[in-house]
């Protein structure tokens, strides 16, 4: 008797944000992850936002690492009904509260905005979809375990994580759905860390399975060389130098903002880096630089091992030119400073956050650069930006690009295209390989790329369901 099983996907299928895909068997149900799409109105998201299936129906979830978009409906998820466990691994568990609690704050302010506005135009008002009670049910409900063990999540469902190497945490999803008669081995690569990326180590190696949802946001290309990254980065920062203003860098609080830090600290160290100031102007990437600094062991030792050659211990040590905000004076008093400052802010996407606030006061401005190090999502203010708008809204006020904008790719914490078919081309068993998390050209281009190769290759349709 085959096992009655399927998957649905519903979040990050022909799109890179909302990673959200439903396990079904027998009669229970299992999400991986719960992510939140970015780039829209998050109020009218939330409040509007009807999950294709009953959250209280949802036995238990497992996030495959603490990114938004990976993590962030899980607040709003409480709310509706779930009363399950919510597996991760032990670096999730630290972050995940930090990144909540953050998004449930930036959305109680836009909240408050909103209604303001309504008011002033005899509209009602718009009731929280959600409260500070449910985030922390979210880290109530948490269930961290190590890579590499096995637990049993349910009757007849076994789970291992394995190192993605994508940021602190991240994990690929290992498991086994079991009937009376039959398993199936399910695979879920979460986002694949770039093996050129500091301080992570190399994403695991999965022997077999029979199904791989595999992430594909590099699907069409590959990434240059970390070195060539390195001098564009460099070069960036002459630039801004010589034009006399301040440097600008929207980066994602968790993982792309140490990673930055650290090579702005080996450029200190090689005498290259001619500002005088670095700050990093985010709570949230402060709070989390902390959890970076106390899990040091964590990484990869032969990127830390450079830190004892100058005498530091950890990424803040490493930079001593680093300043960390306090508050939001210190925040705001930032821009009366001119020239000579590095300023690392969120969001990484500029679809929130202090970023915005600099942006105000700074995008205008020739003398200014601003340095792109991350994936920007269609409908960001990021993505507008690479993409050359010249006339933008920022905080209600428009605004006119004169600041120089650099984007640099070589950063991306994500697998490029020969290390995605390089990972998935280890995995033995002939699997079914559905690609998500990618947007359409990157999804086509390696579903063309792996079918070459002999392999049978989906690309998963937002609210298709497949049969395991």
């Amino acid at each position: 008797m085959p096992l009655d099983a399927s998957i649905s996907f519903f979040g990050a299928a022909e799109q890179v944000t909302g990673s959200c895909h439903l396990v079904q068997w027998q009669d229970k149900q299992v999400l991986l992850d719960c992510g939140m799409v970015q780039g829209g109105d998050q109020v009218t998201e939330l409040n509007k936002c009807r999950f294709p299936f009953r959250p209280k129906d949802i036995d238990a979830v497992i996030l495959s690492h603490a990114h938004i978009d990976h993590s962030g409906m899980l607040t709003l998820l409480i709310a509706r009904g779930f009363q399950g466990p919510i597996f991760c691994s032990d670096g999730t568990a630290r972050l995940l509260p930090i990144l909540l609690k953050d998004a449930y704050q930036l959305y109680v302010k836009d909240l408050e905005w909103q209604n303001k506005q309504r008011a002033r135009q005899g509209k009602s008002a718009i009731e929280p979809c959600m409260s500070l009670k449910d985030v922390l049910e979210v880290e109530k409900r948490l269930k961290p375990y190590p890579y590499e063990q096995t637990v049993d999540v349910l009757p007849g469902l076994a789970l291992k994580l394995h190192d993605a190497g994508h940021i602190l945490g991240s994990a690929i999803v290992e498991l086994w759905l079991k009937g009376t008669q039959a398993m199936r081995h399910l695979v879920f690569s979460g986002d694949l860390g770039n093996p050129a990326t500091v301080l992570m180590r190399d994403p695991t190696y999965i022997e077999a399975a029979d199904v791989v949802l595999m992430e594909s946001t590099y699907g069409d290309r590959d990434h240059q060389g970390l070195d060539n990254t390195v001098e564009e980065f460099a070069a960036a920062l002459d630039a801004a130098h010589k034009a006399g203003g301040n440097v600008f860098i929207p980066a994602f609080a968790l993982g792309r903002s140490q990673e930055i830090l650290y090579y702005l600290g080996l450029l200190y160290h090689q005498g290259r880096l001619k500002q005088k100031m670095v700050v990093l102007d985010s709570p949230m990437a402060i709070e989390i630089t902390k959890i970076y600094n106390e899990m040091i062991d964590e990484f990869d030792r032969k990127d830390t091992r450079i830190f004892s050659k100058y005498g530091a211990k950890d990424l803040q040590s490493f930079l001593p030119i680093l300043h960390l905000t306090k508050d939001v004076e210190e925040s705001q008093a930032l821009n009366r400073i001119q020239s000579g400052a590095i300023i690392i802010a969120g969001s990484g996407m500029c679809n929130g956050g202090r970023i915005l606030h600099h942006f105000k006061h700074n995008l205008w401005k020739n003398i200014n650069h601003v340095v792109f190090v991350g994936f920007q999502a269609k409908g960001t203010l990021g993505r507008r930006l690479i993409d050359g708008e010249t006339r933008v809204k920022v905080l209600g006020q428009p605004l006119v690009v004169r600041a120089a904008i650099h984007t640099i790719g070589g950063f991306s914490a994500h697998a490029g295209q020969s290390q995605l078919i390089e990972w998935v081309s280890h995995i033995q068993g002939q699997p079914t390989v559905y690609l998500v998390h990618g947007e359409v050209p990157a999804l086509e281009a390696l579903q063309a790329k792996l079918q070459q190769q002999g392999m049978d290759v989906h690309i998963a349709r937002h609210g298709q369901r497949m049969a395991l």
